[in-house]
């Protein structure tokens, strides 16, 4: 419609791209159960069926909250029907949004997800754009510009709060990226181990691989986008949030685990002092995934901190 021209009937108006969207998630609720159906045991539909395999009761309970919310990535592009797991109660206190490793899914939050719930706090936990549960049949770009405009329409078409945003390992750059370009979006930040001193994608395969180890770490690599998806944005350069750290300002806590032989001591120190106003705790005992191997350790730390009462 050009400017100034007179207004498009109501009964003739073209639904827009952000109704479209609305439409078909109610389509999809209708047809399948609430954002993907389930299993007989409980399961979304979308979700491979050998997550019926998986016998860790936390793994289990959590992919059984697992949906798929459509997000508006572009103006005459379709919607990516986008996982996550969503908070069963709204909150006064603002949200807390969880990301996860390189190549991961929200379901490495298995164990400390709900913890924090536990804690009184409102959390999401979102598969970050290329990786998760998301259909992505009609491959979008996964480079990094694409996956922070996915989470800011993701946060704006449904969070719609300054979140508390919290990423792991290679999660931190992504969590760093977006802070720094929507700090509307972002009111704290907590970084895990954090991967934000590599260039590209050339660190990765220093990366673990423990996230991947057993069925519940590989299920989303089961989903048949999985290997372009990754490919793609492998091939895009990765990320590089190196100049961006020093314009975050946000607070922050930085979490390293004290035997993690990925990301050194070195480097989370490096970190906490590049920060404006930022908070280092250590994880004794434990490696590259505190979330993963400490989950109450963790979640009281991440809890506190949101509270406030982390100093």
């Amino acid at each position: 419609m050009m400017w100034g021209s007179p207004p498009i009937p109501a009964q003739t108006r073209v639904a827009t791209m952000a109704e479209k969207c609305e439409s078909l998630s109610r389509v999809l609720a209708c047809k399948t159960g609430g954002g993907g159906g389930g299993t007989g045991a409980g399961f979304p539909s979308f979700l491979p069926k050998e997550v019926e395999k998986i016998k860790d009761p936390f793994a289990r309970t959590l992919a059984q909250r697992i949906e798929r919310l459509p997000v508006q990535i572009g103006i005459s592009e379709s919607c990516i029907m986008s996982s996550c797991v969503k908070p069963i109660i709204q909150r006064e206190t603002n949200p807390m949004v969880l990301l996860h490793c390189f190549d991961s899914s929200c379901l490495e939050w298995r164990c400390t997800y709900p913890l924090l719930e536990e804690a009184g706090l409102e959390v999401w936990a979102i598969d970050v754009l290329g990786w998760g549960f998301s259909d992505l049949e009609r491959l979008p770009p996964c480079n990094a510009a694409s996956k922070r405009h996915h989470l800011y329409q993701l946060w704006k078409s449904y969070i719609k709060r300054p979140m508390i945003l919290v990423g792991p390992s290679l999660g931190a750059a992504v969590a760093v990226d977006f802070a720094v370009n929507y700090p509307e979006a972002v009111e704290k930040l907590v970084l895990i181990n954090a991967s934000v001193y590599g260039e590209g994608t050339g660190d990765l395969a220093k990366l673990p691989t423990i996230v991947a180890q057993g069925l519940v770490g590989r299920l989303h690599c089961l989903l048949p986008w999985w290997k372009d998806a990754t490919i793609n944005f492998i091939f895009s350069g990765g990320y590089n949030v190196i100049s961006q750290i020093k314009q975050v300002k946000q607070k922050a806590l930085i979490i390293c685990g004290e035997r993690d032989q990925i990301i050194g001591y070195k480097q989370a120190v490096r970190l906490h002092c590049e920060l404006q106003d930022a908070i280092l705790r250590k994880v004794p005992d434990c490696g590259h995934l505190p979330h993963v191997q400490k989950p109450r350790y963790v979640a009281k730390l991440i809890a506190d901190f949101a509270r406030g009462d982390c100093h």
